[in-house]
């Protein structure tokens, strides 16, 4: 009898971390506290109960999102090294199964918006799923023009974090969007060069300049992390953060943008990676530092 309920036990484990990866846990939490961080900067007093449900939601919803991305390319995972051992390549878990997820996830998320924030803020969750899910993840096959899709609901969270805390969309969310939406090029760019091989295998047409890890790439990589120099001051030159903030966001920007000089000069993998790694670190701790430094 014991030894049934441990090994009903361990099969419950597995199955929830199972379910965990559909969810990309890490992603997500990136998601929500983007969520987490437009409410924060826009609220003159931070409601503790609200935050945390436009987080919970963010968090579902982006989720919801990831989980139908692996759903329609499911088959395409299969192909890829660094994906083919996702829950639905291995057949752990049912394309049904994946599905009734999904729905719950979102079903889930949307309520919490609905019930704790605004229309505005469910129609922009609603729309960063549907661009993400079945605009982006069809034109990954199709060519670059994938990325600037992409970028769009990538860059949504900020703005539905303000919309909740505001009920609307003012110059500044636009202006935490846009460093967000920005941030997202380089970002992908540096994923796709150091994922090439597999992309390829898959059909993914996600770099720039006719597809190829060459010097144009390397050069609209640097053009695009060089934008967000500039960006990064926008906050404190309209009030909405003060002069640490803006002094991080330069050093931080302006570290980031150095890395973009060593992939010019070599093409190597090495390189990409740094990229890849800065972008990672470059988003949080702006942000961070913004919420930190908030007037």
């Amino acid at each position: 009898m014991i030894a049934g309920e441990v090994s009903g036990f361990v099969t419950l484990l597995v199955r929830i971390r199972t379910f965990s990866e559909l969810l990309k846990v890490r992603l997500s939490l990136l998601v929500a506290f983007s969520c987490g961080f437009g409410f924060v900067l826009a609220s003159p007093e931070v409601d503790l109960l609200r935050l945390l449900m436009v987080f919970s939601g963010g968090f579902l919803v982006s989720g919801a999102s990831i989980t139908i991305n692996q759903i329609l390319e499911r088959d395409f995972d299969k192909l890829m090294e660094r994906t083919r051992r996702r829950p639905l390549p291995t057949e752990r878990i049912t394309v049904q199964e994946a599905w009734t997820f999904a729905a719950l996830c979102l079903a889930a998320g949307t309520f919490l918006l609905i019930v704790y924030t605004n229309p505005l803020t469910t129609l922009l969750s609603l729309l960063s799923m549907v661009m993400y899910s079945f605009v982006y993840t069809p034109l990954k096959r199709v060519g670059p023009i994938a990325v600037f899709v992409g970028a769009i609901p990538g860059a949504l969270p900020p703005l539905l974090g303000w919309a909740a805390a505001t009920g609307m969309l003012s110059y500044e969310a636009w202006i935490i969007f846009g460093i967000q939406f920005i941030w997202q090029f380089p970002h992908f760019w540096a994923i796709a060069w150091v994922a090439d091989d597999d992309y390829r295998r898959a059909g993914f047409r996600l770099l720039p300049s006719g597809g190829k890890k060459d010097l144009n790439t390397a050069i609209q990589i640097m053009i695009y992390t060089m934008f967000l120099i500039p960006l990064g001051l926008l906050p404190a030159t309209f009030g909405i953060t003060g002069i640490y903030s803006a002094v991080a966001a330069t050093v931080c920007g302006v570290l980031f943008f150095s890395q973009t000089f060593s992939l010019m000069k070599d093409g190597k993998q090495k390189s990409a990676l740094r990229i890849m790694f800065g972008s990672f670190l470059y988003l949080p701790v702006v942000q961070i530092a913004y919420l930190l430094d908030k007037v």
